[in-house]
């Protein structure tokens, strides 16, 4: 299926040399799905996740589908800025330096009145979000930043550029999500860059979180990924600082 949607895109991206992608959140949803789309295309992966059974599955799909690939899977809590700090020893002692960096990993909270969301649920939206997305940029941008290269891709959402009731803790993280990448890309070198990417509304257990049965009605993941990794791929130094949709 991938192979097929991507056929357009994968020709716009003929020439293109392959690259070590980092992505977080990579064992479900938006993550799982971008880091199928890129393995096909002969980019080198690597991917973050709390679930384990969940990594090692897709680390087994990957490995079935591309048995020459050299793909890296780790667990890593992204709010957990000693967790990340080990991962991207890691990283760089095994890999190297990711040329691209997507910070997908993201929650929701369960639809209800700011009032009515108890504070470890606002909490873990925003220390995976926000936190978990500052963790990042703290590990591995001073390893792009001695490179003079790279791109981070901060995934963002319609609402953090709008905002709906019952989900103020997401809307928050997301609206604090494309502050922190405008603010991150005044203080990098030139040849480098940090985009806030908006997904779109895509049919993924996030979103069935907040729309329930509706969300059916949305793109699936796998139709939306060959545009989405064309479009991280296609991202330049001139790209630094915006805020971009798929």
């Amino acid at each position: 299926m991938f192979n097929i949607l991507a056929g357009k895109d994968k020709q716009k991206e003929k020439g293109t040399m392959p690259k070590l992608v980092l992505i977080t959140g990579v064992s479900k949803g938006l993550g799982r799905v971008l880091a199928m789309e890129l393995a096909s295309r002969g980019h080198t992966l690597v991917g973050c996740a709390r679930n384990e059974q969940k990594l090692s599955t897709l680390r087994s799909q990957i490995s079935a589908q591309y048995p020459s690939s050299t793909h890296l899977f780790h667990p890593v809590d992204v709010s957990s800025d000693s967790s990340v700090r080990e991962f991207a020893k890691l990283v760089i002692e095994i890999k190297g330096v990711p040329d691209i960096i997507v910070n997908n990993a993201g929650i929701i909270n369960k639809n209800g009145k700011l009032w009515e969301i108890p504070a470890e649920e606002f909490d873990s939206v925003i220390d995976i979000n926000l936190k978990g997305t500052a963790n990042m940029l703290r590990h591995f941008l001073p390893h792009m930043i001695a490179k003079k290269r790279g791109i981070v891709v901060n995934l963002s959402s319609g609402w953090g550029r709008s905002a709906a009731g019952e989900v103020s803790p997401y809307c928050a993280s997301k609206w604090a999500i494309e502050g922190l990448t405008k603010s991150v890309a005044k203080e990098i070198p030139q040849g480098m860059a940090v985009i806030a990417l908006s997904p779109g509304v895509i049919n993924t257990d996030l979103l069935a979180s907040c729309f329930g049965a509706s969300a059916a009605l949305y793109q699936s993941p796998e139709a939306w990924a060959p545009h989405a990794a064309t479009t991280i791929l296609g991202l330049t130094a001139a790209d630094n600082g915006a805020s971009l949709n798929v």
